[in-house]
């Protein structure tokens, strides 16, 4: 396998951020190649019932990242 030479220590928190987002997208865009164990389904599966039932409205995704970020701070 290849690998792109990224110094990840030399990289601020926003530049690591985005590099994690990149890679996830590259990963999503194939979901069906991503594992997922018995346990990752029937949570998730939960989840999207809790949603569907009203009981769960989920978090924005811009308060998703602003979390992330206080945290790496």
């Amino acid at each position: 396998m290849a690998r792109s030479a990224i110094e990840i220590e030399k990289l601020d928190i926003d530049e690591r951020l985005e590099l994690i987002e990149t890679l996830w997208f590259s990963l999503s865009r194939d979901p069906s190649s991503i594992p997922v164990t018995d346990a990752q389904k029937a949570m998730l599966d939960e989840r999207l019932d809790r949603i569907d039932r009203g009981d769960d409205e989920g978090i924005p995704w811009d308060d998703v990242m602003d979390r992330i970020r206080n945290r790496l701070k």
